[in-house]
């Protein structure tokens, strides 16, 4: 096989790839705008809630190393 069938071959690869992704994309169900708004939401409001828990884990965990010495103050 040649440099240019090589190619052609190659680049009906990468066309029949796009073609399937873009079949793929046809049959996804995407959100309404009230559903976007609502998960959006939820997300927000689940890192905020773990971001408070690390926080509170990682200030108890100092607390406990300052108390019995370890801590770096």
């Amino acid at each position: 096989m040649g440099f240019v069938e090589a190619v052609r071959n190659g680049s009906s690869r990468v066309v029949g790839y796009f073609r399937d992704v873009i079949g793929e994309l046809k049959r996804v169900r995407w959100p309404n705008r009230k559903e976007l708004v609502s998960y959006t939401i939820v997300v927000i409001a689940t890192v905020i809630v773990i971001a408070v828990l690390i926080y509170l884990f990682d200030l108890l965990f100092s607390l406990f190393l300052n108390a019995i010495g370890l801590g770096t103050r």
